[in-house]
């Protein structure tokens, strides 16, 4: 018995492993699936926290397509995130597949130019650069 036990865990142990490894793969082709996505609580039409709208806005402000995911919707997706990125919180920008960071990273990036130039590496022109005046 103990060892029926012993092969049960194993196994539960193992298919853990495979669902892990196929929610990263998941993650992992989410992130690569357009220039910018952003893993939030709520959609763009309806952050469900303040943090998620100010990414948002941000974006917005920059004229900047990208893709959303609501967490909210799937635990699984919530916690996974958390894990393919190392990343503890909610939001979570990603340009180009690789991680940027949360609310707080992108509105710094935002405030000092980097976030423009982030994007000219993929060729997103911001919109704050075609409405500037001279």
């Amino acid at each position: 018995m103990l060892i029926g036990g012993r092969n049960s865990a194993i196994k539960s142990l193992m298919s853990y492993r495979c669902y892990c490894s196929s929610l990263n793969d998941k993650i992992s082709d989410l992130v690569k699936k357009s220039k910018v996505v952003v893993f939030m609580k709520g959609v763009p039409e309806l952050p469900r926290c303040g943090f998620s709208n100010a990414v948002v806005k941000i974006l917005e402000m920059h004229g900047v397509n990208y893709d959303s995911y609501n967490v909210l919707e799937d635990e699984q997706l919530r916690q996974g995130i958390k894990e393919f990125s190392n990343w503890p919180t909610i939001p979570q920008v990603f340009i180009n597949g690789e991680f940027i960071g949360g609310c707080d990273i992108l509105l710094q990036m935002h405030q000092n130019g980097e976030l423009i130039e982030e994007f000219k590496k993929v060729n997103i022109t911001s919109a704050l650069l075609t409405n500037e005046k001279p």
